[in-house]
């Protein structure tokens, strides 16, 4: 399976997810579900650490020019965000009213059975996805500014820790957490109901987020001076994963093995990916205004 690579694994996990789930006993999509929770505690529990792991050695090295990389990130990413949210609008406005057949399908899906874990483990984070940017920033700046080597030296060792967790734990068990994502859906009934009931909608947030990032990537090449669409070919994994976990935070560890991939410096990914994973909203500000 190792020698299929990522997003061919994450994509048989899901056409597994759903077509097990047609045939599957409880019993196993209790497994599953209880497998998911578990996983997703821990998921929680590595997101802080990961942004921590990540930031603080990345501004530190990056030193005095974090501040303003900072100013421009943010300016970015927000104004990437409200563009999504006009375009989804516009387009919604526009095209939905003619699409949408009334409520039955949202009371439908309201009435579908939960498939409940057969028991949790509590894996509280340490601290909350702010906190721990606020964090980092906090002493990537600090160690660029003293030039100390002990807390440097601590942080670097601790990327190395997050990185290792990444590729031994995240990473291989991603697939079975994505499959089981998808077997409890339809397992309860919800994909297909979504399907029947929002397949026109769906399809139409489908290519505005596929419009999105072909523009976006676009821009980026005249840059970074790569053809746009080999860079999303090797985005692609980050993107499926997005899709199976619905959570930008837990597609960080991913998206920064990409981005690496792809030529971005391991400082610039560590700093930007982290904090654009919850300031650049551009999907789910489409996909929220699309709903709404």
């Amino acid at each position: 399976m190792k020698k299929l690579g990522l997003l061919p694994r994450i994509l048989i996990a899901i056409v597994l997810g759903i077509a097990i789930g047609y045939i599957s006993p409880m019993w196993f999509a209790r497994i599953m579900a209880t497998f998911n929770t578990i996983f997703s505690q821990f998921l929680g529990f590595m997101i802080p650490m990961i942004i921590v792991g990540f930031v603080a050695p990345a501004i530190a090295d990056i030193g005095g020019r974090a501040g303003k990389l900072l100013v421009v990130t943010a300016a970015i990413a927000y104004i990437a965000t409200f563009f999504a949210g006009i375009l989804s609008y516009l387009t919604g406005t526009l095209s939905f009213p003619s699409l949408i057949g009334g409520e039955q399908g949202m009371a439908l899906l309201g009435d579908t059975s939960k498939v409940l874990p057969f028991f949790n483990i509590e894996m509280p984070p340490l601290m909350t996805v702010m906190t721990a940017l606020v964090f980092a920033f906090m002493f990537g700046l600090g160690m660029a500014f003293v030039k100390g080597t002990v807390l440097r030296k601590g942080f670097d060792e601790l990327r190395d820790i997050v990185s290792k967790t990444i590729d031994t734990a995240i990473l291989p068990l991603l697939p079975f957490y994505i499959f089981g994502i998808f077997l409890n859906m339809t397992l309860e009934g919800q994909v297909g109901m979504i399907l029947k009931c929002f397949v026109k909608i769906i399809v139409i947030i489908f290519i505005l987020h596929v419009f999105i990032l072909v523009l976006q990537y676009c821009i980026a090449s005249l840059f970074a001076r790569k053809n746009p669409f080999s860079m999303l070919r090797t985005m692609l994994p980050a993107y499926f994963t997005a899709l199976g976990t619905q959570s930008s935070a837990a597609t960080i560890p991913v998206t920064l093995r990409q981005a690496i991939k792809m030529g971005v410096s391991e400082d610039i990914a560590g700093f930007v990916i982290p904090l654009c994973a919850t300031i650049h909203m551009s999907g789910s500000t489409l996909k929220i205004v699309a709903c709404a």
